[in-house]
């Protein structure tokens, strides 16, 4: 299993250290999300301050730059980091993108697709010579002069997308490298929902998924001990609050008989009583989207939920970790030991 960590609450002066603490610990990935800070700002200081480990913003929002912005992005971060970074893209949702971004929330799943193959085509511009001509829908590029021309460059472009809506799981599957599933997901709507979307259509498209992964797919709450683990499951009972409370995700809740509770947080919303929302979700809830256990143990959780059905999962980095230096080491290398989806999709079927 490839074991990633998030810099999502790193204070922009700190990140220098705690990515290079990272990369001594033994992840192997760091992902950048778009909370408080820039992801590609963050990703860009990781890694300079880094030599190993993989980056990746988790994810960047998408609608409010131009394909060209992020491509032009990406290949800067490609050249900085030796070829260690991938561009995790999202949607976002419509409030968001219409009125914190104030940006156009029109058709988003085929804007997404757009997105995505317009990214290919000016790499494929930059790389190959060929002109750029990629005239959709919604993005339209047909100029690059040599002197915006990146040119070519040993490192691909790699592109993981966030989604969970069908038409969104299929452009993910037959156009990028990897999805990025979000933390409010469970172990049965990964198997029996999201999955099946994803192989029937790499099936239809003619796409082998030998190179495709899985990312994500549930919280982590780990601690040195039972304590630091209650503590950090309390947290991540908020946070499957919080992103209950959002339509899109209401087809999870759904498929486990809670449909009800997704409108029960917008009515505490509705109220301004934002504290709240975690008192709505009870412990069955939680633990069906939460695996938690002390660094010994955590392994043997996430590979009961989720070995043999992704390829990577993220382990959260406390802000003592220094202090629990050979715990957090012995704990990555035991998730890395579990069981991947392309593992299991590699191995050879018994008869």
């Amino acid at each position: 299993m490839f074991v990633e960590t998030s810099l999502r609450q790193i204070p922009m002066p700190h990140v220098p250290e705690t990515a290079r603490l990272a990369e001594e610990l033994g992840f192997d990935g760091l992902t950048f999300s778009e909370v408080r800070t820039d992801p590609f700002l963050v990703a860009a200081v990781a890694a300079a301050a880094t030599e190993r480990i993989e980056l990746a913003t988790s994810v960047a929002i998408a609608f409010p730059r131009s394909p060209m912005v992020v491509a032009q992005a990406t290949h800067n971060l490609q050249e900085l980091s030796r070829g260690r970074f991938s561009v995790g893209l999202g949607t976002q949702v419509k409030g968001h993108i219409e009125r914190r971004f104030s940006t156009v929330w029109d058709s988003p799943g085929p804007r997404l697709r757009e997105y995505v193959q317009s990214l290919h085509a000016i790499w494929d511009c930059w790389q190959h010579g060929s002109p750029l001509n990629y005239q959709g829908r919604f993005y339209r590029f047909t100029l690059m002069t040599p002197e915006f021309n990146f040119g070519p460059t040993p490192h691909p472009l790699r592109i993981d997308l966030a989604a969970i809506n069908p038409y969104n799981l299929e452009t993910a599957a037959t156009l990028a490298r990897g999805l990025r599933v979000h933390g409010f997901n469970t172990a049965e709507y990964l198997r029996d929902v999201i999955w099946p979307v994803v192989d029937d259509a790499a099936e239809r498209a003619g796409r082998p998924l030998d190179d495709f992964e899985m990312i994500g797919g549930g919280f982590l709450a780990a601690g040195a001990d039972e304590h630091e683990v209650r503590e950090a499951r309390e947290q991540i009972r908020r946070r499957v609050a919080f992103y209950g409370s959002t339509r899109a995700y209401a087809p999870i809740f759904e498929r486990h008989g809670w449909g009800s509770l997704g409108p029960a947080l917008r009515e505490l919303i509705g109220q301004g009583r934002w504290g709240d929302l975690h008192t709505l979700v009870n412990d069955e809830v939680l633990d069906r989207f939460c695996m938690a256990g002390t660094y010994r143990t955590i392994a043997e959780r996430v590979g009961e939920r989720l070995g043999g059905i992704v390829d990577r999962v993220s382990l959260p980095l406390p802000e003592n970790a220094a202090d629990y230096r050979e715990e957090i080491v012995a704990a990555v290398q035991a998730l890395k030991a579990l069981p991947t989806a392309r593992q299991r999709r590699a191995a050879p079927v018994a008869r």
